[in-house]
């Protein structure tokens, strides 16, 4: 046994192979459960006691040899293809390695949801093809308010009362008028208007409204809130102005504004030499909002806001093109790749 032992070790020491395959299939005629070694093993049993110690360090040493020159011929082989020609590691992951992003307006949707949650807002959702009642006359819309019109929204023509929303608000309606306060929720998402297509507008587009209804609710409220907001999202520096505005909806009414962070407010084309940007609208909820919707105005108060995620995503990366949003250009997406 000790002669077949010092066969198969000079037998081994000048194995060669060509490719991986050659190499494998050297490991399983010699490593394997049926390889040679194996069947050494087998046939150890029959080695007189007095040899055993002797026989097995042998036949260690021979299944240490067989291992190690089985795994430097597949390292060897590992740089050529099956022709033995070329230095391709088939092993490897392919390189250069493409990264994917999340979109850069689902970026910033998510900061803006993460800076809210943590000042307590919680998450709410509703449809995209909604009714009148929701999207409109729920928030004290007129009935000939301009809103309405079909330049405006997208309406089914066989059923004029089901549209596609022109705003998250119905979101807002929907949750007042299954709970009761306090509501302190955000609502993301997906909105529609009839509008040209252009590097400044868009038929569809994402918003995110916040809502908070309880009692004692003030406007001074509303302000300490957006300015932590603010502050969070463009930096501790920002300041914010409210101008008065109007909305069917609140009352009163404000458009924010906040400090070009571009310029510091000294004035650039960004925000047209005027120091300020505009970024959202907001306001205290309309009593008649809440009555609608079966919320006691009389013993609750409550302010609402909302904001364009284009909008927001213009002023932190400064897209130029609303268009590009949707275009899915990879060399854009790309861009975003480490703002994930």
């Amino acid at each position: 046994m000790l002669e077949k032992i010092e066969q198969l070790m000079q037998e081994i020491a000048a194995l060669h192979a060509k490719n991986a395959q050659e190499a494998e299939a050297l490991r399983i005629k010699y490593l394997s459960k049926k390889g040679e070694i194996s069947q050494l093993m087998n046939d150890f049993r029959s080695v007189p006691a007095e040899l055993k110690k002797e026989v097995g360090m042998k036949v260690n040493e021979l299944k240490n040899l067989a291992q190690e020159k089985i795994n430097a011929l597949k390292e060897g082989a590992a740089g050529t293809d099956a022709t033995g020609a070329g230095s391709v590691d088939l092993t490897r992951t392919p390189y250069p390695i493409q990264l994917g992003s999340r979109h850069p307006l689902t970026i910033v949707k998510n900061e803006i949801v993460d800076i809210f949650s943590r000042l307590g807002f919680t998450l709410a959702e509703g449809p995209e093809v909604e009714d009148d009642w929701h999207v409109y006359s729920s928030l004290n819309f007129a009935d000939d308010h301009p809103a309405r019109d079909m330049q405006d929204t997208f309406f089914v023509e066989s059923h004029p009362d089901i549209i596609l929303r022109s705003h998250t608000s119905s979101v807002q309606s929907r949750v007042m008028e299954k709970t009761q306060p306090p509501i302190r929720i955000l609502c993301p998402g997906r909105v529609y208007r009839n509008e040209a297509v252009s590097a400044r507008a868009h038929c569809f587009f994402h918003q995110i409204e916040g809502l908070y209804v309880d009692k004692n609710v003030s406007f001074t409220d509303l302000k300490q809130v957006l300015l932590l907001f603010a502050q969070e999202l463009f930096g501790p520096d920002t300041k914010i102005r409210l101008r008065p505005s109007y909305f069917p909806f609140t009352e009163p009414s404000a458009e924010m504004d906040v400090s070009c962070s571009i310029c510091g407010g000294k004035g650039c084309s960004m925000c047209k030499g005027s120091g300020w940007l505009e970024i959202l609208g907001c306001g205290m909820v309309d009593p008649a909002v809440l009555d609608a919707n079966g919320i006691d105005s009389s013993v609750y108060t409550g302010y609402a806001f909302g904001m364009g995620i284009e909008r927001i995503t213009n002023l932190k990366y400064q897209v130029k093109d609303l268009r590009m949003f949707s275009e899915n250009d990879v060399r854009f997406l790309d861009e975003f790749t480490s703002a994930r």
